[in-house]
């Protein structure tokens, strides 16, 4: 991972925090600390995500969580869109990037735009 953490507000933290945990569970990725309008969140050892309720949200973000399998990838999708997030594109392949890549995008309560992708084979 080449980065620590990244960090980006949130309308909403209590909102946000329960769609993220319920989003990216599939993906083994819970809170690593927090507090009464934040949190990291990620795997233990790797790059982690903060939010927070601290201003207005900017621009909306394009974040990307690396998976393990394609099945990550449906599960994800799925978890999130019950956990209130809009489809912004269906699971599937997009050669477009290369012959594996296969991803799946969610918007965030917030328009933040979040992607499970896969580079393997199925």
């Amino acid at each position: 991972m080449v980065f620590d953490h990244i960090g980006f507000n949130v309308k909403n933290f209590a909102r946000s925090k329960t769609f993220y945990l319920q989003a990216l569970a599939p993906l083994g990725i819970g809170v690593l600390m927090q507090d009464d309008r934040s949190a990291m969140i990620g795997r233990q050892h790797e790059g982690a995500l903060w939010f927070g309720a601290y201003g207005t949200p900017a621009t909306p973000v394009h974040i990307a969580f690396a998976t393990q399998s394609r099945e990550q990838v449906r599960q994800f999708h799925a978890a999130a869109l019950a956990a209130g997030g809009k489809d912004n594109g269906a699971p599937g392949l997009r050669p477009d990037y290369h012959a594996n890549y296969y991803g799946a995008y969610v918007l965030d309560p917030d328009g933040h735009n979040l992607e499970a992708v896969c580079h393997l084979p199925e």
